[in-house]
This record gives structure tokens, sequence and C-alpha cells, in this order.
């Protein structure tokens, strides 16, 4: 047996790990599944972000296509600073003040190509918040998974706590009528702190699940309540449905980009031109001057210049096009096995839950029985009951790892319904 002191050092974190659990039970808010993900989709700050990414990403689209400001120059023009008429302003005929405007134009399938590049923007903009809303449904619904199973659990330990106690109390009558031997009343104790272990485990489960689910709802302390999501997998549906996820869509809107990008590269061939006109103000002895012109650019050297860009364009517009390809293949494969790990999931589940659970708890009410009869030794009883409340602990295990299978492969490759 443990002398007073080290009893108190095993009990101190045993406490604290109680205390954390009671109050977090104590401020906790409930929260069922589908609020949970009602709440995430309101609140997650990263769904925000990318939502106001793609309001600037329209709000830029909007200027665009638009022509450049016009230019206002000011100026004074052949002003003498040598010879005899230096620094006047009235003795000869060339210097004046001179005001003038101009305005540029470029080429009309460049201002058609930008426009293009900003609606693409806006597409990669909305498909990053599509594909950011998805990833915070997945991380919110395994999180709330986690947290509903760890609850789970935990309750299961207590009942087996209650039911060594039960055993425990048969102890001293035992050993005073001498049907069970001295050792045997430390197996209690031991079965005891075996499930203290396992519950400080469980504690820290919940208290990461929590945390987790905090993240992403933004409410302190939830409380999973309610049943978990009874939804089934449809291999057929998701595997049509493989072009629509999100994280595809966005990069089809980045060969979209590509490709308005080549277009601006090719507008770059075409001349842009300019106009401009000015009034100067001469002495009235000379008179004023105006002046009206027109400037266009020459891509004469297109070889070296606009070409290899465009062929540069070109290329990206290939590798976007592969990437979404490569992409495809990913997702098709990756969904295959996932749903080969649901099905081998569901087949340890309904195992579990079908033979193994029943057998441990046979087992355990015929080793209690023969325990109260006297012919069933005192280890043995409290073996088969612990490993009775373990079988239940690995069936709710598998059961969470099936949930959790089925919601993220709906979420992550079904619709966003």
């Amino acid at each position: 047996m443990f002398d007073r002191r080290t009893r108190a050092r095993i009990a101190r974190p045993c406490t604290l790990l109680m205390a954390i659990l009671s109050s977090a039970v104590a401020q906790a808010q409930p929260l069922t599944f589908e609020e949970a993900l009602d709440e995430a989709a309101n609140n997650a700050p990263s769904i925000e972000a990318r939502s106001a990414q793609a309001d600037a990403a329209r709000s830029a689209a909007i200027s665009a296509p638009q022509l450049p400001d016009p230019k206002i120059e000011v100026g004074v023009q052949d002003f003498p600073v040598t010879g005899p008429n230096a620094g006047r302003f009235n003795r000869d005929n060339f210097t004046m003040t001179k005001i003038g405007v101009s305005q540029a134009f470029p080429n009309p399938a460049k201002r058609q190509a930008r426009r293009a590049r900003a609606i693409a923007d806006i597409g990669a903009a909305e498909a990053a918040e599509q594909v950011e809303a998805r990833n915070v449904r997945v991380a919110t619904a395994t999180a709330w998974i986690d947290l509903h199973f760890a609850e789970r659990r935990l309750a299961i330990l207590k009942l087996l706590d209650d039911s060594v106690d039960d055993i425990a109390a048969t102890v001293s009558a035992r050993l005073t009528s001498g049907s069970a031997r001295p050792s045997q009343a430390l197996e209690p104790k031991q079965i005891k702190a075996e499930i203290g272990d396992r519950r400080a485990g469980i504690v820290a489960e919940i208290a990461k699940a929590r945390a987790a689910l905090t993240r992403w709802t933004g409410i302190g302390q939830p409380e999973a309540t309610g049943p978990s999501p009874d939804w089934a997998v449809d291999p057929a549906t998701l595997r049509a449905g493989i072009d629509a996820l999100p994280s595809l869509r966005a990069l089809d809107a980045a060969t979209v980009q590509a490709e308005a990008d080549v277009r601006l590269a090719r507008a770059d061939k075409r001349p842009d031109w300019e106009v401009r006109a000015s009034y100067g103000r001469r002495d009235p002895n000379f008179g004023d001057l105006a002046s009206v012109g027109v400037s266009i650019d020459l891509p004469l050297f297109s070889k070296h210049r606009q070409n290899p860009l465009i062929a540069a364009r070109t290329k990206d517009v290939d590798r976007a096009r592969l990437d979404r390809a490569a992409a495809t293949r990913e997702a098709m494969a990756t969904l295959d096995t996932d749903l080969a790990e649901h099905a081998m999931h569901h087949d340890r589940y309904l195992r579990a839950r079908d033979v193994l659970v029943p057998l441990a708890r046979q087992r355990a009410e015929l080793d209690r029985v023969g325990y109260a009869a006297g012919t069933v030794d005192l280890g043995t009883a409290l073996g088969t009951t612990f490993a009775s409340a373990l079988a239940e602990i690995d069936a709710l295990d598998r059961e969470a790892g099936l949930a959790r299978d089925v919601v993220r492969i709906d979420l992550t490759y079904g619709d966003d319904q």
C-alpha cells in the first residue's frame, strides 16, 4: 500500500483534472452537431477573411477596363537662360506659358483582357472562399464528433468506477470470513488506478476537442449534445460529383486566370495611342499658340519582347490544366482510399457492437454471479468487469472512427447542404 505522502502526490493531479472537467461542465454551452456547423459558418474568421477577399476582387473589377486618368501639363516653354534676352519673358517670340491635357487610350483588346482577368480574379477569390468554408465545416464536424464520443467514454468509466466500488465493498466481509486472501484487498485499488489513468487521458481528449470546437465556432466551453449525425455514404454519387469539389473549382479558376494572362500578353502586340492638346500663351506682340497631337506605340520588336511573354503565359495555362488533371486524379484516389477505410471501420464497429461487447458483458455478468456465489475469486470478477468496460470503450472508439469517416467523406466530397 502507498504511504500518506505518496497518496497525496497521486491525488493532487487527479483532483486537478476533475476540477478542470467540473468547471468546464458547469460553464458548458450545449451545441448540437448542426448548430456547431452553423456557428462555424457564421463566425469563423478565416471564412470572413476569404469573403472580404472576394469583395475586394469584385470592387477591383469595376476599374479594370476603364481608361487611365487624363493628365494635365502646366509649364513654361523656351524660356531664355543665356544671351541678351536671358531671364526675360517678352523679348523673343519663343517663350510662352503652356497648359495642356493628354489622354491615353489602351487598345480595346488590352482593356477587354484586363476585364477578363478581373473576372477571373473574382472567380478565384470565390473559389478560395468555398474551399475555406468546406475546410472549416470538416474541422468543426470532426471536433464535435471527438468531443461527443470522449464524453460518452468518460460516462462508461464512471459506471465502471461505481461497479468496482460495489465489488470492493464486499472484500472486508470476505476477508473476515476467510473466503478471500488478504492480497485481494489491493486488487480494487489497482483497478481504480487504471481507471484513473484512462480518465486522465479522456479528460485531456475532451479539453482538446472542446478547444478545437471553440476555435471554429467562437463558443466558449461548448458541450456536444444530441445524437451524432446518422448519414449514409453513397460512393456513386460522391464519385459523380468529384469535379464540383471546391478545391478543383479553385484550380479551374486558376486556369481561367492563366488564360486571361495570355490575352493580356497578346494584347501588348497591338499599339496603344495617346491624344494631347495644349495651349501656349506668349507676349501679346507675338500671339498665342495651340497644339494637338497623337502618339502611337510601335511594337516593332515583338520577336524579342511580346512573343516570349506570350509563350511564357501559354505555358502557364498548360501548367494550370495539368495541375487540375493531377488534382482530379488525386481527389478520386483519396476518395477511394477513404471509402475503403470507411468500409473497414464499419465492419470492425459492427463486430464490436454485435459480438465483442455482448460477449464481454456476458462474461462479466457470469463472473459477478460466480463471485457472489463464492465460485469465482475477486481478481477474476474485477478483471472481467474491467474488460467489459474496455470492450464498450473500444466499441465507442470504433463508432467514433466510423462517424468521423462519414462526416469527413460527406462534407469533403459531397455538396454543401
